[in-house]
């Protein structure tokens, strides 16, 4: 969800308050549409149990995207997100509110009387909603000025000061001891559009970054507040989310450093023969088998946990890393710009290369440079090590290293296809892959003289 959605979502709780004040909401964003008509029974089924916690404020139904193609190249569809990770939240207090697909109580977003009588939780509407009475109080509450001197955005309504609010108002509703329940029928309740180039799929997640962190270092972060307020294991997965970004930081170290100490013969790993190292590789074998399983167990394929796995790490080398640096700039008082870089490809030869599982770039965006970069490098010293192990006959010692860039080889294919190999407008520009040559050389350079 974006500002924009925010602000109609705020603009529509008051002034339905007004005209019908239903006393269930459905949020739901413009490109998304229900795909099942029995979707309000089963919250009808939740909400009017008598036996339910009277404590429960809204069903969230899943995120699901229609036109992904086959192997989910973009990861669009965030299964480990909205699916996997929400049906284990689900067994603490409830999933998180991802913006759409939810039905509110209304009485969640007010925290007790209104100064406005119309706009009172319990508030009957007895009136045409053509009347002018009725029609003159929607006007009123949705005037810019209506909110000043009110506690809309703070403790009633939807939560201001982040562009996560959906995140964050979900949150503060359940420090506040709200519940949630995750509904996930074999038939989607709503679906809704994916990005289908890799650019704006990056500038999406850039933003949400940005959001996250607001969160994560305001006055009621997650880390703090939340595991007093709600409990600490629920705190702790809200804080998993909200400092998201920060795993920028061991992804670009492990996309970089190794590679750079390999071009230097520098070994920094245990070797094949230490007892430490079957530490590493167990680690890394027990993260990815973990998230292979999970994958499987939802009913996916391998082909799509694979991408999935290989977008986190595009995602670490991009949009996380943006996101931080705009968040710490913000922070300090500097204004910040996004990138966003208008593509001149024709959306139908866009769609048509989606579908058949290429990777769209064709805009000359900062954020690909750091990924292009890290290609570059873990190719370079890929192919350095296997020189020196048949010079030196000595591969013991810098084994680790070589896997890490033969993997990451591996999972930057797309990368060197659309610098290299590609014809097309939706190959890698020019200009990024020189300067991400010029910039991995520097950094070799530099490298050089620490080792």
């Amino acid at each position: 969800m974006n500002m924009k959605n925010h602000f109609v979502y705020i603009l529509k709780l008051r002034v339905s308050g007004t005209m019908s004040n239903a006393p269930v909401i459905l949020t739901l964003d413009t490109d998304m549409y229900s795909n099942d008509p029995q979707t309000p029974l089963r919250v009808l089924c939740y909400l009017l149990d008598p036996a339910m916690d009277p404590k429960l404020g809204y069903i969230q139904f899943p995120q699901i995207f229609h036109g992904i193609n086959e192997n989910d190249i973009y990861g669009g569809q965030l299964k480990l997100e909205f699916q996997i990770e929400a049906s284990g939240m689900d067994g603490l207090v409830g999933s998180t509110y991802t913006g759409t697909g939810c039905f509110f109580r209304r009485g969640v977003f007010f925290g007790g009387p209104l100064e406005t009588p119309e706009l009172n939780q319990d508030h009957l509407v007895n009136k045409s909603i053509n009347s002018k009475e009725v029609l003159a109080m929607a006007h009123h509450v949705a005037d810019c000025n209506f909110e000043k001197q009110t506690k809309w955005g703070t403790e009633i309504g939807f939560r201001y000061g982040t562009l996560v609010e959906d995140f964050y108002t979900d949150y503060l509703l359940k420090c506040k001891g709200w519940k949630s329940i995750f509904c996930n029928p074999k038939r989607p309740a709503f679906l809704g559009n994916s990005p289908i180039n890799l650019h704006s799929t990056l500038n999406q997640l850039m933003r949400w970054s940005v959001g996250l962190l607001e969160v994560a270092f305001c006055r009621y972060s997650p880390i703090t507040f939340g595991v007093k307020s709600i409990n600490p294991l629920t705190g702790l997965c809200y804080a998993h989310y909200a400092f998201w970004p920060i795993w920028s930081i061991p992804i670009t170290i492990y996309a970089f450093v190794p590679q750079i100490a390999l071009l230097n013969c520098a070994s920094i790993f245990p070797k094949a023969s230490d007892p430490w190292f079957l530490l590493y590789i167990f680690l890394f074998l027990g993260a990815y088998g973990q998230e292979c399983l999970e994958f499987m167990l939802a009913g996916e394929t391998i082909q799509r946990w694979w991408n999935n796995q290989r977008m986190w790490t595009i995602r670490g080398l991009s949009s996380f890393i943006f996101g931080l640096v705009e968040c710490l700039l913000k922070f300090i008082g500097i204004s910040t710009f996004g990138f966003n870089v208008t593509s001149k490809v024709i959306e139908e030869e866009q769609r048509k290369r989606y579908n058949q599982g290429i990777f769209e770039f064709g805009v000359p965006s900062p954020l690909f440079l750091p990924m292009t970069t890290a290609a570059v490098i873990n190719l370079v010293s890929f192919l350095w090590g296997i020189v020196q192990v048949f010079k030196q006959r000595e591969l013991e010692g810098l084994f680790t290293q070589m896997l890490l860039a033969g993997f990451a080889i591996v999972n930057c294919w797309p990368l060197y296809e659309a610098m290299v190999l590609r014809t097309d407008e939706g190959k890698m520009p020019v200009k990024i892959t020189l300067i991400s040559i010029t910039l991995a050389w520097a950094l070799y350079l530099v490298s050089s003289i620490a080792f």
